[in-house]
């Protein structure tokens, strides 16, 4: 990921952090994430909130929107833009998840996804295999969560521990990978930090 865009992803997450205050319910969490782009080996950024209109705001003097599109009635949500100074294309998404069971908020965290991935103006990574199944899921978060409290302190910021936990889960799941391991990763890195609660993981993950 280039400097420029790490440091957008900072900002972006600063700012949701400091509207989103200190609450910790699954409608209020905040996500950051990166997909590759194929064509370029570049990264996008692409950010997670509750809402678009209230939690999320994009600055029409800093972003160009491209498109958008949503999923299940508006639950799930979408809009690529483009960075007015200098050119990088994002995505920002957003799952009003709250009240869902944690595999049912992952389900609907890879049908936003595949919808924003199926517009998106610039080609995109996917990740290889199946859907993970609820028992991969948990294994893959147990694996992170193994991870982070054998090399890391309770608090630790997502995103330093972010290369250890693909390590670890990439290298559980070598022979056998599904879509989703980046997710379980990101939320088990979540709630190591201290951003996310338990509650977000799955069952058998906590």
């Amino acid at each position: 990921m280039t400097t420029d865009l790490e440091a957008i992803g900072r900002d972006l997450q600063h700012a949701l952090e400091r509207r989103l205050s200190n609450k910790r319910r699954r409608s209020h969490r905040v996500r950051l994430a990166g997909l590759c782009l194929a064509a370029t080996g570049t990264f996008a950024t692409v950010a997670y909130a509750s809402g678009i209109g209230g939690d999320l705001q994009l600055d029409p003097s800093k972003w160009s929107i491209l498109g958008g599109g949503s999923v299940d009635d508006g639950r799930g949500a979408y809009v690529h833009a483009k960075n007015r100074v200098d050119g990088s294309n994002s995505t920002f998404m957003v799952e009003h998840d709250s009240g869902l069971p944690a595999y049912q908020a992952f389900l609907l965290h890879q049908k936003t996804l595949a919808a924003a991935n199926s517009t998106s103006p610039v080609p995109v990574r996917s990740e290889p295999g199946a859907l993970c199944t609820p028992d991969a899921l948990t294994r893959a978060e147990t694996v992170a969560m193994v991870a982070l409290r054998a090399g890391f302190a309770p608090g630790a910021n997502p995103d330093a521990t972010r290369a250890a936990v693909t390590a670890a889960v990439t290298d559980a799941f070598k022979n056998a990978p599904c879509v989703g391991l980046e997710y379980a990763g990101e939320q088990a890195r979540l709630v190591y930090s201290g951003r996310q609660p338990e509650s977000t993981l799955m069952p058998g993950a906590r």
